[in-house]
């Protein structure tokens, strides 16, 4: 909520905001959610992504293996801890919707632990 209301601050100032802000816009976003979900790194390509969390270690491991479940093996968990997520993002755009929409799962289900504590 902040993060729209910083933007709409921004047009209201300067008008259209150009796509580049946008981006940055988006990309906060993103950061916050991983701060939610305690990942430590995200990486993504056409092909898909890896996720890394603090420490190796997931707020609501039950609800980790619930999502890899319901995938339909486009989600995996690595030996290594890493989550490793299948996708089709030739756009960087494609990859930016993907990875938002993945990482706010995973910062819901990390955030059912915390309301269960």
């Amino acid at each position: 909520a902040e993060l729209d209301a910083f933007a709409a601050e921004l047009v209201d100032r300067f008008g259209e905001l150009p796509e580049e802000v946008g981006h940055l816009l988006d990309v906060m976003e993103i950061k916050g959610l991983c701060r939610q979900a305690g990942i430590a790194q995200v990486d993504s390509g056409p092909k898909g992504g890896v996720i890394g969390f603090h420490k190796n270690e997931f707020a609501n491991p039950e609800g980790l293996v619930a999502l890899v479940q319901s995938s339909r093996g486009r989600v995996k968990v690595q030996p290594d801890q890493r989550v490793v997520f299948k996708g089709e993002w030739d756009l960087p755009e494609e990859r930016l919707k993907g990875v938002r929409s993945l990482i706010n799962r995973l910062a819901g289900i990390a955030a059912e632990a915390r309301k269960a504590a």
